[in-house]
């Protein structure tokens, strides 16, 4: 069967170097978009839906926002995978997955148009990951022994991912409630067994946790 017969009438196909240079192009511009909203510092971004009501949310949360995102470039929408999958499994860290992956995409692309051949450049990849690997496990302390100073590394955790939320000027207070609710659960890691109430009105420094 002739290959035109195979795809629609409105497909297009493309191949070698210029399908490379798409998936490069539309990564890196996932990366790009998300970029600003990194950390303390970052922007946020105003999403408008484009279904009935045209609702608007703020936020500059990654995985938010790449959610919102209608994406048809492959290499794009493994970014956005990645960022979901993040969402997930940390719930932390959304933006700098993709950052991340999409400055090691910028680096590729690079030595891909310097004719190095992509396996060579994923053997690499690997080769460093590894090194980082080994670099952070030297260097990792675990306080769980010595109650006093486990709190305290739990406390420094919560209160940097709060950083760059709507919450960081009460990043103490809402750190302080949320390592209280963790060492409540008496080491279980389901997160389900901690409910959490909204109520309209009121301040942020006006949360508690209830005992129950």
């Amino acid at each position: 069967m002739p290959i035109d017969k195979i795809f629609k009438d409105d497909a297009s196909e493309e191949k070698g170097e210029r399908a490379r240079m798409a998936s490069f192009i539309g990564a890196m511009a996932v990366a790009d978009l998300v970029k600003s909203t990194l950390g303390p510092k970052g922007m946020d971004k105003i999403l408008q839906s484009t279904g009935r009501g045209h609702s608007v949310t703020v936020t500059n949360d990654g995985a938010t926002i790449l959610k919102s995102l209608h994406i048809d470039n492959p290499a794009a929408k493994v970014l956005v995978d990645i960022s979901k999958v993040q969402d997930d499994e940390v719930g932390d860290g959304t933006t700098s997955v993709v950052v991340l992956a999409g400055e090691l995409l910028r680096e590729a692309e690079k030595l891909v148009t310097a004719k190095i051949h992509p396996m060579t450049i994923i053997a690499g990849y690997r080769m460093a990951a590894e090194c980082a690997r080994d670099a952070l496990l030297k260097r990792v302390i675990d306080n769980k022994e010595n109650a006093e100073k486990f709190r305290s590394d739990l406390m420094k955790i919560a209160m940097t991912t709060l950083c760059s939320k709507i919450l960081s000027q009460d990043k103490e207070h809402f750190a302080e409630m949320a390592v209280d609710a963790v060492f409540r659960l008496k080491g279980s890691t389901n997160l389900e067994a901690i409910q959490i109430i909204k109520k309209p009105g009121g301040s942020l420094r006006d949360s508690f946790l209830d005992e129950g």
